[in-house]
């Protein structure tokens, strides 16, 4: 009887013991797994609690704003980053990283789709360069011109370990049904926004689709040579694509409106008037800036930069790189805020697209004469961007990199070159790409990540 009773006895014990490991056990698993509990840790334990590559030391993370060179032009230029410290958001963005890294660092990795090769592709292009006259302007459509060789068609972009499946035009729409697609930026991001266009229809007319730039202003006004934009409206989908011409990615109004030769105040912590009026009518936002800034262009276009309100007068914002950075990271931040207000908004900002002058400048004999693709390589190998401002600006916000330097630094021969309609002697350009061409990856890129 007191044996039978002592088993009883040590049975419950033992059957306590081995719960209570069993539950240890599962609560540390869980408190290591769970991002909830990490979010109790202080921000040095939750860093040291793990070594996998997704995590970055703070320390090493936290140069931001003002913190590489820029090489400026006179007039448009291939920009990278100015070093310097001042109006630098380091804390600003280490507490947002800090703050996205609780829950993003244990998500799976975003797949890197500017790491990868350039293949031949016997699909190519995506639309004729004979068409496409619904959408495309002559003076891009290379087929038009004097050029006989177009092998810088026959090739598409493959990233390593991505899945990135065939662009489909109706795919595309499917996707963007009820939605608005807004390419808000300079000239190249005018030639993405043409390149889509033409991809989404298969360079084929369709007079069924609606121009509804009127619905955003978007008119040419007397005198102008074009509207500051345009909009057409998918009717079977309702999906919009838009474009809106924004050099510099700043609000810019005249300082005195009655005067045809006003300078502009150029707000560098504003973003443009338009995006701001109509960002809540947008789903899809993409981004871009930079080869306005630099003193020609300033000089020609009468902008004065201003920030708080006030003209600019210390002189290191006032230097071209650091305010282009300020810029960037201002429109990134209110993005930012924008799509946590409102988080089915997608924001991409593009980097810039490489120019490809050899000898000199668009205006003093620079040229780009090479026809043969991939004559400068074929792979990307690299992790970080070629794109430090852009690449820094978006980190730790919701607003994601599409990144096209790199891949686009090894496509020189894709450039209109000489060869555009009304060429002049000795003016080549080494900036703009021949459509069909390279924007055509951009657009992929970014259907593959939508």
């Amino acid at each position: 009887m007191k044996g039978g009773q002592l088993g009883r006895i040590w049975g419950r014990q033992f059957s306590f013991i081995v719960a209570a490991l069993v539950f240890t056990t599962m609560f540390f698993w869980c408190w290591e797994s769970n991002p909830i509990l990490m979010g109790l840790l202080s921000a040095p334990e939750q860093f040291t609690t793990h070594t996998s590559d997704l995590f970055v030391d703070d320390a090493a993370d936290s140069s931001m704003l003002l913190n590489s060179k820029e090489l400026l032009t006179e007039e448009d230029s291939y920009s990278q980053v100015v070093e310097t410290t001042e109006y630098d958001k380091t804390t600003e963005r280490s507490e947002r990283k800090y703050e996205n890294k609780v829950t993003s660092s244990f998500e799976k990795q975003d797949c890197n789709y500017a790491k990868g090769r350039w293949i031949a592709d016997s699909r190519r292009p995506l639309y004729s360069g004979f068409g496409c006259k619904q959408w495309l302007s002559d003076m891009w459509a290379c087929r038009l011109t004097q050029r006989t060789d177009f092998s810088y068609e026959g090739y598409r972009w493959q990233p390593e370990n991505c899945d990135m499946h065939e662009f489909q035009g109706a795919e595309f729409l499917r996707r963007m049904q009820d939605k608005t697609v807004a390419f808000i930026g300079d000239s190249l991001g005018r030639q993405q926004f043409q390149s889509l266009m033409c991809m989404v229809t298969g360079g084929e007319e369709k007079p069924e689709v609606k121009n509804v730039g009127w619905k955003y202003g978007l008119v040419k006004p007397p005198g102008a040579i074009r509207p500051d934009g345009w909009a057409y409206r998918f009717p079977d989908t309702n999906s919009t694509i838009l474009y809106y011409w924004s050099a510099s990615l700043c609000e810019i109004e005249p300082i005195n409106a009655t005067d045809p030769a006003t300078e502009f105040a150029m707000h560098l912590d504003r973003p443009p008037a338009f995006l701001s009026r109509f960002l809540n009518h947008f789903d899809v936002v993409i981004l871009n800036t930079g080869h306005h800034w630099n003193r020609g262009k300033f000089r020609a276009n009468r902008w004065l930069m201003h920030a708080k309100g006030r003209p600019v007068t210390d002189r290191k914002l006032a230097e071209m790189g650091n305010a282009k950075n300020y810029a960037i990271q201002s429109i990134v931040r209110w993005l930012d805020s924008n799509i946590h207000l409102r988080p089915q908004l997608k924001g991409f900002f593009r980097t810039i697209s490489p120019r490809h002058f050899l000898d000199g400048d668009w205006n003093t004999g620079g040229h780009c004469d090479n026809l043969t693709p991939l004559t400068k390589g074929s792979e990307i190998f690299q992790e970080k961007s070629s794109d430090p401002v852009i690449e820094d600006a978006v980190e730790g916000t919701k607003v994601k990199i599409l990144d096209i330097t790199a891949i686009s630094l090894l496509r020189d021969e894709g450039h209109i070159s000489r060869y555009s309609i009304k060429a002049s002697v000795g003016i080549n350009d080494c900036l703009h790409w021949c459509l069909p061409g390279i924007p055509d990856t951009w657009n992929e890129l970014l259907y593959a990540q939508l």
